[in-house]
């Protein structure tokens, strides 16, 4: 044990025990980061005018940040694609369609590997629900 462990103060609550109060914390209670926020609030208009004026001398860093809130970064957008995909076919059927897409250019790889990995979602999700009807019925089975 170290020296700081050796003379703090023993905790008076244990794990398992009620808590020491149950009705929460109390309304009004400041925390760590309200205090922050409350701090910088007042000095905020300050604080952007600094940056800004760093910016407009060519400080990257400060740029990046008045950038960062003027404009986010843009997310990237798949384009709208169009091509057959069977939604009555067996899902292994619906992966082929994908590919034969990707491979007559209709559908580009990365969003062939997102639709892809959605078809091996609702596989796992049909996978769970006839494993639970399995149970469901070997239970009544038994009784």
């Amino acid at each position: 044990m170290t020296e700081a462990s050796e003379t703090a103060a023993p905790s008076k609550w244990t794990p398992g025990m009620p808590s020491p109060n149950p009705a929460g914390r109390p309304k009004g209670i400041i925390d760590k980061r309200q205090k922050l926020q409350a701090a910088f609030a007042d000095d905020a208009v300050a604080i952007a005018k600094v940056v800004t004026a760093k910016a407009l001398e060519g400080d990257m860093q400060a740029a990046n940040i008045a950038l960062a809130r003027i404009a986010p970064p843009i997310r990237a957008q798949a384009e709208r694609v169009q091509f057959e995909l069977s939604d009555d076919a067996p899902l292994s059927e619906q992966a082929r369609q994908i590919l034969i897409a990707v491979s007559e250019g209709k559908l580009d790889a990365d969003t062939a590997r997102i639709l892809i990995g959605c078809i091996q979602s609702v596989a796992g999700i049909r996978a769970v629900e006839d494993l639970e009807s399995r149970i469901i019925t070997l239970e009544a089975k038994q009784i």
